[in-house]
């Protein structure tokens, strides 16, 4: 520990230590931001994501240096408010969403952000999985209510964009700990095929697809299909599509595969994308737990953040985004996670190995929110 806070190295796992440090309040650098690489220092999404920081903040200082390989960050207070922000297309919505969704709820005013950009590509979550499965889970810590939603206005398919998003969160002054042990059985798969640009068959196509591998576990699947046209449909074509299986417990988890930017890589028939989301969701409920990969570190960093009591929660094996995130958690708030392995027992079909995470929460609690 320097007199600096936090010191890091490297541009790995760059929106978890700047959301961690707005959060605790301690200051972060950052240095050797690919420092040797032909083109060093910051990309311009992350800097895209740190203007978007500093619109919802109120007197974040940030310093870079000439070359952009090292940042310093201090953080203000959550201010939120209404906010426009301009995503860089090398990333989609979902990049800066998934940080917005960890701060939304501790603003000082209730925050109602128009992002526009990149609303699905095949490296980041789109918007749809986020409204799948992560606004259930703020729901489960007690962030709910008429003002929670996520509302694709536009869509916009990698590499042009031209999307719009319109996120908007209520603000809470603790969270509430959870205890979710039991995911339950799946009883129902829903889920959004969706095509702009292309013909509208091409959403049907995905859907028989899909049907055809899912239809032999579970009758209850409705796949809504979601096709725009005109200026709604963004500025390239493409197509996609998200699944979400909902458990008896009302856990939801996920999966979802998006046709290659055009003119980037090798072109997927609908039929086949529609089989392998069909197959990745399987492969998502083998590994089940109550959180989906998606969300592990939302929901382990909402442990964190509880009142002072005990949390647990049942995941799938961890992802290395996720140990990562567990590390950084120590780093921040000091708070280390009791893992626990869960065997399931042999004649039990209830998929992969869980690990049962139990922490007492820091007893966060939203500073600037005003109480009555």
């Amino acid at each position: 520990m320097t007199s600096h806070g936090l010191e890091y190295e490297g541009c790995n796992y760059f929106r978890q230590r700047l959301v961690l440090s707005t959060l605790s309040g301690k200051r972060v650098r950052i240095r050797g931001i690919r420092s040797r690489d032909d083109n060093p220092g910051l990309r311009d999404f992350e800097a895209s994501f740190i203007r978007l920081l500093d619109k919802v903040t109120n007197g974040t200082k940030i310093e870079i240096n000439q070359t952009g390989t090292v940042l310093f960050y201090q953080p203000g207070l959550l201010f939120g408010g209404t906010i426009e922000h301009d995503c860089n297309p090398q990333r989609s919505i979902g990049y800066y969403l998934e940080g917005l969704l960890m701060l939304a709820a501790f603003m000082k005013t209730p925050l109602k952000a128009t992002l526009k950009g990149v609303t699905n590509d095949p490296t980041d979550p789109s918007v749809d999985l986020l409204k799948a499965t992560a606004l259930p889970l703020l729901k489960q810590f007690g962030i709910d209510g008429d003002g929670l939603e996520i509302k694709v206005v536009k869509r916009g398919m990698a590499p042009g964009g031209g999307g719009e998003v319109v996120f908007s969160c209520p603000i809470r002054r603790t969270l509430r700990p959870v205890q979710l042990t039991e995911p339950g059985k799946i009883k129902r798969i829903r889920g959004v095929a969706y095509s702009v640009r292309v013909s509208p068959q091409m959403a049907n196509r995905i859907v028989d697809s899909a049907r055809s591998v899912i239809n032999k576990f579970i009758p209850d699947i409705y796949i809504y299909t979601d096709h725009l046209k005109g200026a709604n449909s963004g500025k390239s074509p493409g197509f996609g599509l998200v699944l979400a299986a909902e458990t008896q417990k009302g856990f939801f988890l996920s999966a979802e595969l998006s046709s290659a930017p055009q003119g980037q890589g090798p072109t997927m028939l609908p039929e086949d994308l529609g089989k392998n989301c069909a197959k990745l969701l399987l492969e998502e409920i083998h590994r089940g737990g109550c959180v989906d990969s998606t969300n592990q570190s939302l929901a382990l960093l909402f442990m964190t953040l509880g009142q002072q009591d005990v949390s647990k929660v049942l995941l799938g094996p961890l992802s290395p985004y996720t140990v990562e995130f567990l590390r950084h958690i120590r780093d921040f708030f000091q708070i280390m996670f009791k893992m626990e392995a869960k065997q399931p027992l042999e004649d039990e079909r209830k998929g992969g190995e869980k690990v049962l995470m139990t922490c007492v929460g820091v007893g966060f609690s939203n500073i600037s929110k005003i109480t009555k």
